[in-house]
């Protein structure tokens, strides 16, 4: 049942909130012995809480729009009194004193908590393999990885774990591993949903988003937790608009741009149909034929809903990669120094402060952590400041500059959320700049700050699912949810089946 499913149900009387919160923890039971999604089930709190949405209802008081919906969150959105691991041992034994906004929302919303989902360490990896508490597996098939970093919350939808998920995405983390399980995950316009109580990696490029099973379920957990936040600086103070309203519109008269230089290619010549010519020169590497063909066929389906496709080109979308993992290193050697062993966590003893300070760090971090620090230390280093982060900074810019100039000629662009289907397990751990290049065609969102969601459509030639980006201006979340939509309708029949 999807998570609108649940709700109106419970809603109705037809099911109890309660009968539906012990149905998923027997699920997650039996199941996730296998699937590693959980780092933490709340059993009882989640019992607790659909009890009182059970009572409120008794009551004939109004109960929310999530009411009795299974959630799970992922481990690095802090709870109060539980918990809170970013799957590190530098957080060992640490209990937040408040909970994230987005949970209190979630909650308000009548949303039952079930658990805190696995993730790679402190939300850097696109393998959920970098975690204190090993890796999670795909439930598409328990030998590749689920993507990452917010694997744990993306396992736990496909697997049925839980209606609604919540993840952050800082590079990529919610659409990449949506389009890995076969589900539909989305990354709000930076400053839509508040990130205060979200362990920070890199604070401006950070953001929370949903997990759902189909396009519905994932636009009214946005509903339940965007808008204004005075408890986030960078929150924005804008009208929010409602987004359901707008999934069944149809997307006749769009102007949709597949974006060529994460295709595979460059610019090509026609401005009209998308034609299946192989790519020009100039484009990322590594994206996957059968990948492509799936884009090409949601183009083609756009197309026959009455949308104007054309290929368009933003040449700065290659450099992506290299100026995320300058910027986002950068901002995590920042924010990461407060675990220094003597305020919250972890703390190993040392004969004076500076020992400790070391010893902890060393403890705590795993190796893609402390990889990441350095290099984004170095980075900010003196004599080196201008060369890189400087440069990267500029780069930003560039990106924004031209983004903003194709969104003059069209409404939305189109390309892979992923180069590849999942891989097997193990299979890139040995080659970080291999598994960072996972991120290639998503990490463009996070730089600009824009909106996108990734939505199954079809398989590839293994047999696991691909995820199509629709990715828009600021603000454009009722319209890429729209266009989404519009692509689950028209999805092969079985791309989300199991």
């Amino acid at each position: 049942m999807t998570a609108l499913g649940v709700a109106a149900a419970v809603a109705s009387g037809e099911r109890t909130a309660r009968s539906v919160a012990e149905d998923c923890l027997d699920r997650i039971g039996e199941g996730d012995g296998e699937i590693g999604a959980f780092n933490l089930v709340l059993a009882e709190e989640a019992l607790a809480d659909a009890d009182r949405v059970d009572a409120a209802l008794d009551r004939g008081e109004p109960v929310g729009p999530l009411a009795g919906v299974p959630v799970a969150l992922k481990d690095n959105l802090c709870t109060r009194g539980i918990p809170t691991t970013c799957s590190s041992r530098m957080l060992e034994g640490w209990r937040p004193p408040y909970s994230a906004t987005v949970v209190e929302r979630l909650r308000a919303a009548g949303a039952v908590i079930v658990g805190k989902t696995n993730l790679d360490e402190f939300a850097m990896g696109s393998s959920t393999e970098n975690s204190a508490f090993g890796p999670t597996r795909n439930p598409r098939d328990t030998s590749r990885v689920p993507g990452g970093s917010s694997g744990g919350s993306a396992a736990a939808v496909a697997a049925g774990f839980a209606a609604l998920a919540l993840g952050s995405d800082t590079g990529g983390s919610i659409r990449q591993p949506a389009a890995l399980c076969g589900v539909v995950g989305m990354k709000p316009t930076y400053g839509r949903v508040s990130r205060y109580g979200l362990i920070a990696f890199a604070s401006s490029l950070d953001q929370i988003g949903p997990f759902g099973a189909t396009v519905a379920d994932a636009a009214a957990c946005y509903q339940a937790i965007a808008g204004h936040d005075p408890l986030d600086s960078t929150s924005l103070d804008r009208p929010q608009e409602p987004v359901e309203g707008a999934l069944a519109d149809g997307v006749d008269g769009l102007r949709v741009g597949v974006l060529a230089e994460l295709c595979g290619g460059g610019p090509r010549q026609e401005t009209g149909r998308t034609g299946n010519d192989g790519p020009a020169a100039g484009g990322v590497e590594g994206v996957a034929d059968d990948v492509l063909s799936r884009v090409q066929d949601a183009a083609e389906a756009l197309e026959q809903a009455g949308a104007d496709v054309r290929t368009v080109s933003v040449p700065s979308a290659v450099l992506g990669l290299s100026a995320y993992y300058l910027i986002a290193p950068a901002e995590a050697s920042s924010n990461l120094a407060r675990y220094d062993g003597v305020r919250y966590g972890l703390r190993v003893d040392a004969a004076n402060a500076a020992e400790m300070n070391v010893a902890t760090r060393t403890a705590g971090f795993g190796a893609e952590v402390k990889r990441r620090i350095m290099l984004g230390t170095y980075a900010l280093s003196a004599g080196y400041y201008d060369a890189f982060y400087g440069k990267a900074l500029r780069v930003r810019t560039l990106m924004l500059q031209e983004f903003a100039a194709v969104y003059e000629d069209v409404d939305v662009l189109l390309c892979p959320t992923a180069p590849t289907t999942a891989f097997e397990l193990g299979a890139k751990t040995a080659d970080p700049l291999l598994m960072y290049l996972n991120d290639v065609c998503t990490i463009p969102s996070n730089l600009t700050g824009h909106p996108a969601i990734s939505v199954p459509f079809g398989r590839g030639d293994d047999g696991l699912p691909v995820g199509v980006q629709v990715m828009g201006p600021a603000l454009s979340e009722r319209l890429i949810l729209k266009v989404a939509a519009a692509l689950e309708r028209a999805a092969p029949g079985d791309g989300n089946a199991p």
